[in-house]
């Protein structure tokens, strides 16, 4: 797989994963990641990258097995379906966070 004009690097892919701003040489980048087809499963991506280790270590609070199993499941299916149903605003605040026009709605959505 070829890497995109200003793909960043690791380090950066994972403070733009928290919600930090990228520098401008990662503009197409970003652009082609909010925009192209895709970008709602890519957002959850990013969103189960972070809440799986919250997830383990909520594993580790002291109780009964079933009890933190159930705590760290109910943290990890409500932040999926809050980050699923904001999508599109999390993609707009992320748009406008680094200078890019926000795509129209489609017709009749």
């Amino acid at each position: 797989m070829t890497r995109l004009a200003g793909d960043p690097g690791l380090w950066r892919r994972a403070r733009y994963a928290l919600g930090f701003r990228l520098p401008a040489e990662n503009r197409d980048w970003v652009r082609h990641d909010l925009t192209d087809a895709g970008w709602r499963v890519r957002l959850l991506a990013r969103h189960l990258l972070i809440m799986i280790p919250v997830c383990a270590a909520l594993m580790l609070l002291p109780g009964e097995w079933w009890l933190r199993v159930m705590v760290a499941l109910l943290a990890l299916l409500t932040s999926t379906f809050t980050v699923a149903i904001s999508s599109d605003d999390l993609r707009r605040s992320r748009l406008r966070r680094h200078g890019l026009p926000i795509p129209n709605r489609r017709p009749g959505a």
